[in-house]
């Protein structure tokens, strides 16, 4: 065939597939989308970490549920299958690596609980169903993000695309608190409550809004990030803490101090103005946040105990029937609301939500799972305490590089967040956790390759064990 007439059948059979794609699915911006697909597959191949973690911003921080004008152009899905043939094209050509280290050897430990738990379990088509819409990405994804994180420009890149993500939802936040938009109980601000998003919930709004909140600080305050990053963190920082305070969410005013708690233990050296403070702003947080006026857990509410703190109770002891009715696979995976009738005597005519991330996993896995998922937590925060000391500009001396470092404190301060705020809140099988995971074992790779070039260099440097 000539040249031209290849050229021509070609651009025809192009103009074919946009139309008919056009016709299936009418938005204006699919031929553009169309257009800039090869070009889009070509920078996958190049630049696959920056794929993983467009997904996992799109997944976690729910921006298409946050702008509804995305929701037409199924940014997750097309992000999802993206990365998943760029992942396996890479791991089946030998381009890329899977990371392996103690952390994520005890994730791979739960994931393989919780999917034996799945045919044992109460409910198996909620588990199942969950598994394969989040659980199965998850595990995909912080397999992925340790594995591609590897120099401190992916460092900077992700603690930047983080913040950027919580600044975005965090301005909707306070646009929606300002205009009235989608408040529950009166006060507390949501975000696309109508459309059924995970952002519905202020209590699920707040822990999205608080990942973000130790990679803002950790770029105000790790030394030589640049002045541009410094401001772009202190502004994230600010909006996010405003959008928190906007939910009225006790768990995510606790997950801030625990955060700005982590960074200043850094730097305050007495223990009594450590502690003095936190407590005054604690309760500065509070009044701030108006958490009185809350119709639920709030002053109005009579006794030493508050219905939201009574509910709470509750559901914490009906998730410890459920471990020891089924203590060593659990209910199953995401099945602790349908069986929470069947294990508490507090009903109000609907099911509650466990409330607290150690409960859940101790309920939907049983006893192992609960001690596996523990020791994971504790594992990703020694490991990070190791990454933030060996990366520190007096331990890196001239190879110091900022990225990385503050990655490591982010890390950990996120950690910090998530085990105080996780106590009250459920986040046991949703991404943050495993993200700060991958992002201990992508540092803590770090640290080990440039300890190796360094004894390679000078034998007498010793390597971190």
């Amino acid at each position: 065939m000539d040249s031209w007439k290849l050229q021509l059948a070609v651009a025809l059979l192009a103009v074919a597939v946009v139309g008919v794609i056009s016709w299936l699915v009418p938005h204006p911006a699919v031929p553009v989308a169309i257009a800039l697909a090869p070009i889009a597959a070509i920078l996958a191949f190049r630049a696959p970490f920056l794929l993983c973690l467009l997904f996992i911003l799109f997944t976690f921080f729910r921006l298409h549920e946050a702008f509804p004008v995305l929701n037409p152009l199924r940014i997750p899905q097309l992000l999802a299958l993206g990365s998943l043939i760029v992942l396996g094209a890479l791991v089946l050509t030998q381009r890329m690596r899977i990371a392996w280290s103690p952390e994520l050897k005890l994730f791979a430990i739960l994931f393989a609980l919780m999917t034996l738990g799945l045919p044992v379990a109460s409910g198996k088509d909620v588990a199942m169903s969950y598994w394969t819409d989040t659980y199965v990405k998850i595990a995909i994804m912080t397999f992925a993000i340790a594995s591609l994180a590897r120099a401190p420009g992916d460092f900077a890149l992700a603690a930047r695309a983080f913040v950027l993500a919580g600044m975005l939802v965090a301005g909707v936040a306070i646009s929606n608190a300002a205009n009235e938009i989608g408040l529950v109980e009166g006060t507390r601000v949501t975000i696309g409550r109508d459309i059924g998003s995970v952002l519905g919930d202020p209590n699920d709004l707040s822990l999205v809004l608080l990942f973000p909140l130790s990679f803002a600080v950790a770029l105000v305050l790790t030394p030589r990030t640049g002045a541009l990053s410094r401001g772009f963190g202190a502004i994230g920082a600010v909006l996010i803490m405003m959008a928190i305070l906007e939910t009225q969410s006790r768990g995510g005013l606790l997950g801030i101090v625990a955060v700005l708690g982590v960074f200043a233990a850094r730097r305050i050296k007495s223990k009594a103005v450590l502690f003095g403070g936190g407590a005054v702003g604690l309760l500065g947080l509070f009044v701030a946040a108006g958490v009185g006026g809350r119709q639920s857990g709030g002053a109005a509410e009579a006794g030493a105990i508050d219905e939201s703190a009574m509910g709470r109770l509750e559901a914490w002891i009906a998730a410890w029937r459920m471990a020891v009715g089924r203590p060593l696979t659990g209910v199953g995976l995401n099945c602790y609301v349908p069986n929470f009738y069947f294990y508490s005597d507090w009903w109000e005519g609907f099911a509650k939500a466990v409330h607290s991330t150690w409960f859940a996993v101790l309920a939907e896995g049983g006893f192992p799972a609960f001690f596996v998922f523990v020791w994971m937590c504790v594992r990703v925060v020694r490991s990070a305490m190791a990454s933030a000391r060996d990366l520190a500009p007096e331990a890196m001396g001239a190879d110091y590089q900022a990225a990385p470092y503050a990655m490591a404190q982010a890390v950990l301060a996120g950690m910090a967040g998530f085990a105080v705020s996780g106590t009250f809140l459920t986040q046991a099988f949703t991404w943050p956790v495993y993200i700060l995971l991958a992002l201990a074992a992508a540092t803590s790779r770090y640290v080990l390759a440039q300890a190796a070039s360094a004894a390679s260099t000078s034998p007498s440097v010793a390597a971190r064990p």
